[in-house]
């Protein structure tokens, strides 16, 4: 073991969290203790391990022993989780892990003892996808108690969880979750194909993954889902998609996806049919109106005042008298400001954040006016389409929408309507070239699919269906 330890020492040299621990053990070979303080389970570690040694002694009626290893493993350790190693990168991997690594004087073989322990968040409510009913668990950065999370709601052999790792330094834990007979082979190919070719240092989120994997990484719209949810990732794997787990963050990546699926509340399918399609028109009526009201505004009031009721005309232009900035400047201008106080509400600790947004826009908001920077219906129209975007249930989905509204502000402030139909006609082209994993990004719209658009406009009534067809489709968050 000599040459063994001093290998491993070399290798540990200068990890002072590595402690390296030799025992002697009457009647027993010189035995050498490696583990990370801080990841493993002291009280383990003293039941398990040196209780044996130090009192039990050697076991009696032991039949032919090939070495010290075989006979620690066999009869000494009650530990469940147990591998024997000979390659030194191996066994510094498991150790870097949490596992114990025993080596015994005169064996080639080190005995790793999986006695991981440290601290982890527990089970909360997720802060980013808030639901009025439904499941209050969400994923941690504990990749077991993911797994075992979306076991619970899918306690079926069905389900599958292929484990590989990540990272060339990291060597971070993923998982590729799915269920067997819904899930379509070809999507399962395409993603093992394109997880394989990622070679980089490190994987320290889920979303290194998503860049990596994603068809369109220059695209506003993101091609794969981000949920916090065990509930939405298994009604998503229940329609066929799969899910990628990682170890350290609680963001699961679900795909396919399309851009109707970023629109939808988990709550959707939880609340009575009227309440839910009510609460969907009023969802899809302001998300629309967020995106294209400041760029209609400029249009009609900059090249096409002929548009506006005569008398509301003469009421803006007659506060925009003072103004000293074009309407397109103006609009741009409260824009970037209501998104950087968007932006500080977020950032800011949770008591103040909220605060600081709503009272920033109104004190800024009122001075602006009352300085004559900003003309009043300015800030109506921006406060207006910046309230009514918060009405996108999932954050990830809102970001490419306040995105898309600067470039329309633009096309609108130089060509009107023509300008603004010229940018929403660009941005239905590209939503249409795009897909996820081989789904159509605007499915079932585009292809036109009318037994899938009755999910889209609304939720119909719930019929009974089998979970084994591949195309099933199943009610979801």
């Amino acid at each position: 073991m000599a040459e063994n330890e001093l290998i491993l020492k070399d290798i540990f040299q200068h990890c002072s969290d590595v402690q390296l621990r030799e025992i002697n053990v009457q009647s027993f070979p010189k035995l050498l203790l490696i583990y990370v303080d801080g990841m493993i389970n002291a009280d383990m570690i003293m039941s398990n391990v040196l209780r044996p040694l130090m009192y039990d002694g050697l076991p009696q009626g032991l039949g032919t022993i090939d070495s010290v290893a075989q006979m620690l493993h066999e009869d000494l350790f009650s530990i469940l989780q147990i591998k024997k190693l000979s390659d030194f990168k191996e066994i510094t991997e498991h150790i870097l892990k949490g596992n114990l690594a025993i080596l015994a004087d005169g064996d080639d073989i080190a005995l790793l003892a999986d006695v991981s322990m440290f601290e982890t968040r527990s089970v909360e409510e997720s802060s980013g996808e808030i639901t009025l009913r439904g499941s209050r668990e969400s994923f941690t950065e504990h990749l077991r108690t993911n797994t075992t999370l979306l076991r619970r709601i899918l306690p079926t052999p069905k389900l599958k969880l292929e484990t590989m790792q990540l990272g060339n330094l990291t060597k971070t834990d993923i998982v590729l979750a799915y269920i067997e007979g819904i899930v379509s082979t070809t999507v399962l190919d395409e993603v093992r194909k394109r997880l394989s070719r990622i070679q980089i240092d490190g994987i320290l989120e889920s979303g290194y993954i998503e860049e990596f994997i994603e068809e369109n990484r220059f695209s506003p719209f993101s091609q794969l889902g981000s949920t916090e949810r065990p509930d939405v990732v298994a009604a998503g794997m229940l329609e066929g998609k799969f899910a990628i787990m990682t170890n350290g963050s609680p963001f699961v990546l679900v795909a396919p996806i399309t851009f109707w699926g970023g629109l939808q509340a988990p709550d959707d399918y939880y609340e009575r049919l009227l309440f839910v399609n009510f609460s969907r028109w009023i969802r899809y009526l302001f998300i629309f109106f967020s995106v294209i009201f400041p760029s209609i505004y400029v249009a009609l009031t900059n090249f096409h005042p002929e548009m506006v009721p005569p008398k509301l005309m003469v009421t803006i232009a007659a506060l925009r008298e003072m103004s000293p900035f074009p309407t397109v400047i103006e609009v741009f201008i409260m824009e970037l400001m209501f998104e950087g106080l968007r932006e500080a509400g977020i950032r800011l600790p949770q008591q103040i954040g909220p605060l600081v947004t709503v009272a920033g826009a109104l004190v800024i908001g009122e001075a602006a006016v009352r300085a004559g920077i900003i003309s009043a219906p300015i800030v109506i129209v921006v406060s207006a389409a910046g309230i009514a975007s918060f009405v996108i249930p999932r954050y990830r989905a809102g970001y490419p929408l306040r995105i898309l509204r600067f470039p329309l502000l633009m096309l609108s402030g130089a060509f009107g309507l023509l300008g603004l139909a010229i940018g929403i006609i660009v941005i239905i082209i590209h939503m249409v070239q795009l897909n996820s994993f081989g789904t159509p990004f605007l499915a079932p719209a585009a292809p036109f699919n009318p037994r899938g658009l009755q999910d889209v406009l609304m939720r119909w009534p719930r019929k009974p269906a089998k979970l084994t067809a591949p195309n099933h489709k199943a009610d979801r968050p």
